[in-house]
Formats: C-alpha cells, sequence, structure tokens
C-alpha cells in the first residue's frame, strides 16, 4: 500500500526552500507563505536544519525582513543559496518584507547597524563580514517583491502562482525515458480538458502488463500542481481488500487534506470533506464497485474543475458507473524495439547478437512492455 500527495523533482529533494529570520516572519508571513505553497502542492522545505538538508531544490524563497542581518545563521544561508544559483542553476526569489530594498542592496538602516555589529565582534574575520555585504547587494538586485503597501494575503497569491508558473514548464520526472508515452499522455490529457471547469472522470483501461499504472503515474507528475490537492493511491484493490473500506477511506482523505493522523470511527461522507476543492486523484487498480461507491461516488462531491482517473482490468467496471476511458495501446514494433534498446543500453551489456533476436522478443511480447522488460532482464541475467 502507497500513495503519493507530492512529487520530488529530479533535479532536487524539493520545489522550493525557504529563508527567513524566525523571530520577525515565522509565525505571520512565512507561515502563511508555507501553507499556501503547500496548498498547492509545492513540496516546500522548512525547518532549523536548513543548511544541511534544505540546499537541494529548484527554487529559494528569500524573506529578507528587518532583522535578517542580524542573524549570522541567516547570512550564511544567503551565501549558501548563492552560491548554489551559480554552480547548480537553482532560482532564487527575494522578498523584502516590510523594508526598503535599498536598505538590503546599501546596508542600510537595520541592514548597516546588523552588519556593523558585525564587524564589532568579528574584529579577527572581516572577509566574512565582506561576504555578507556583497551577497545582500547581490540578493537586493534580483527580481522579487516589495511587501510594502501591498495586500499580504493577495502578494501570497502572487508569489505562489510565480513559482507554480515556473515549476510547470519544469520537465518532471523521467517520462521521457518511457517509450511512447508521450503521445499516449497526450490523448489523455485531450479528454481530460484541464482547461474546463466541470468535474470529469477518465479510466485507463488494459490488461495486466500494458503499463496502466506508469502511464498514470507519468500524467500525474505532469498535471498534479494545477490542483489544491492531489493523490495517488497505488493499488487501492489491494488497500481494500488487507486494509478495508475505512481504512481505504482514512488513507485517501489524508493526502487529499495533509492531515496525517485522521482517526475515523466509521465511513464518512467524502462530499462534504471535498466538494469545495479541485483535487486531482489517481486511483490504480481498481477492481471492486465498492471504491467507486465509497471513494469517487459523483461528479459533485468533488470542487470545480477536479479529475478523477482510475486505472482498471476490468472495462465493464469502469462503463457501469459511466467512467469514459482510454484504451492502452500496446507497443508497436517501432516503440518494442526502443523499449529493448533502452532497457539493455542501461545495463551496459548490448551484444551485436542480443539485438537478432530483438524480433523474437517482440513477437513473443504482443506489444506488452512487462513482458518485454521480462525478456530482455532473463537474456541479461
Amino acid at each position: 500500500m502507497a500513495f503519493a500527495s507530492s512529487s520530488t523533482s529530479s533535479q532536487g529533494s524539493y520545489d522550493v526552500f525557504l529563508s527567513f529570520r524566525g523571530e520577525d516572519t515565522c509565525n505571520n508571513f512565512t507561515a502563511h507563505l508555507y501553507k499556501e505553497l503547500r496548498t498547492k502542492g509545492i513540496n516546500t522545505f522548512i525547518d532549523d536544519d536548513k543548511l544541511e538538508r534544505g540546499q537541494n531544490s529548484m527554487f529559494s524563497i528569500i524573506v529578507l525582513s528587518e532583522n535578517y542581518a542580524s542573524s549570522k545563521w541567516c547570512l550564511e544561508e544567503l551565501v549558501k543559496i548563492l552560491e548554489c544559483m551559480k554552480t547548480r542553476g537553482e532560482r532564487v526569489l527575494p522578498i523584502f518584507y516590510n523594508v526598503d530594498p535599498s536598505d538590503v542592496k546599501k546596508q542600510r538602516g537595520k541592514f548597516g547597524a546588523a552588519l556593523a555589529e558585525h564587524e564589532k565582534n568579528l574584529t579577527e574575520n572581516m572577509e566574512r563580514v565582506q561576504i555578507w555585504k556583497d551577497a545582500l547587494t547581490q540578493v537586493a538586485n534580483l527580481s522579487g517583491w516589495d511587501s510594502r503597501n501591498k495586500n499580504e494575503p493577495l502578494l501570497i497569491k502572487e508569489i505562489v502562482k510565480h513559482v507554480l508558473n515556473k515549476l510547470l514548464n519544469i520537465c518532471i520526472g523521467d517520462t521521457e525515458k518511457l517509450v511512447g508515452i508521450d503521445a499516449r499522455i497526450r490523448e489523455i490529457k485531450m479528454r481530460l480538458c484541464l482547461e474546463s471547469d466541470d468535474v470529469r472522470m477518465i479510466g485507463i483501461w488494459g490488461m495486466g502488463g500494458i503499463g496502466k499504472t506508469t502511464l498514470a503515474r507519468a500524467l500525474y507528475n505532469k498535471i498534479s500542481r494545477q490542483f489544491e490537492a492531489h493523490s495517488f493511491l497505488e493499488d487501492v484493490g489491494k488497500v481494500l481488500a488487507n486494509e478495508g473500506l475505512i481504512k481505504l477511506q482514512q488513507i485517501f482523505l489524508s493526502s487529499l487534506l495533509e492531515e496525517k493522523d485522521l482517526n475515523m470511527k466509521g465511513l464518512t461522507s467524502i462530499k462534504a470533506r471535498l466538494h469545495s476543492k479541485k483535487v486531482l486523484v489517481v486511483l490504480d487498480n481498481v477492481n471492486d464497485p465498492t471504491i467507486f461507491e465509497c471513494l469517487i461516488g459523483n461528479q459533485d462531491w468533488f470542487g470545480r474543475g477536479s479529475r478523477i482517473i482510475i486505472t482498471a482490468r476490468d472495462k465493464c467496471l469502469l462503463i457501469s458507473h459511466g467512467v469514459d476511458y482510454y484504451e492502452v495501446p500496446k507497443l508497436n514494433s517501432g516503440e518494442a524495439y526502443e523499449f529493448i534498446k533502452h532497457h539493455s543500453l542501461k545495463h551496459e551489456l548490448l551484444r551485436g547478437d542480443f539485438m537478432e533476436l530483438s524480433t523474437s522478443m517482440i513477437g513473443y511480447a504482443q506489444g506488452l512492455p512487462l513482458a518485454l522488460k521480462v525478456f530482455v532482464l532473463f537474456y541479461l541475467a
């Protein structure tokens, strides 16, 4: 049993790393910003142990508040973030929270006073103070947001929208390595019609080993950030059989509401909890009508723009619940050949005679990716 409510980027462990002065903003602006980022499915790092763990991210948001420069920890963190910007292409977004950007740039006001205090206390390490000054000047020259005279909730929404749009343009995962996956994703996205604000349910149907779960996962990774909440529940039929319906509902709601410790004594109303929320749900390997009845019911259970994707081997199950479905096609001969080539090269054991066997493998596998993979691994073994 497994589920995922946020994806991890191939370029980093987190989408966003937040740098801030705790005493200034941890209980107000930064807390609200963090919540909004998480609500939009943006995997955000916020913790005390930032320098060691938080730098593996695509974006760093720096909340420059009036006491930011008084912390040597924050200044060291800023230096490290800017180093990551140079060496790894990490994107840095400064927020000037109730401070004048020119004060940050020229170290005036409280920023100047804080640096003067550091100079007084670090007379034997003045080079480090100069590095901090240079970092403040550099970050102040970056494009960001000035919070002064701004409506704070609207500003936070603007920042999150900006980050989300940038993330949506970054290729997520390894779908380019999955043979034939892009064309299949395009077909399903056309049926999902993501621009529409109605609620849609789409089935992904095919025999075992055809790649339904792989396709659903790749699609989920590409579109999940367009939703307020999202959840991918793997092998949901097995979860139902092993854990029962109440536990399945608990897992389902926990992932979408981001509440780990839901205490459910009995079945609850999914509609009551999610009817106003735009969600993306993937239910993998649905094999029991009870799952439909108790998890996804009708379209009015979910907020406008929601999308429900169901993978199943039983076409009749989808039809009986009025779910339009996409039939996953088998790999054609060209795709099958590329599949074999990719998996053999990955193991660095490609030999000339192996490719001579590819035609036989393709014939035996009948376009099933799982069967082809078994043949390739058997040969490599």
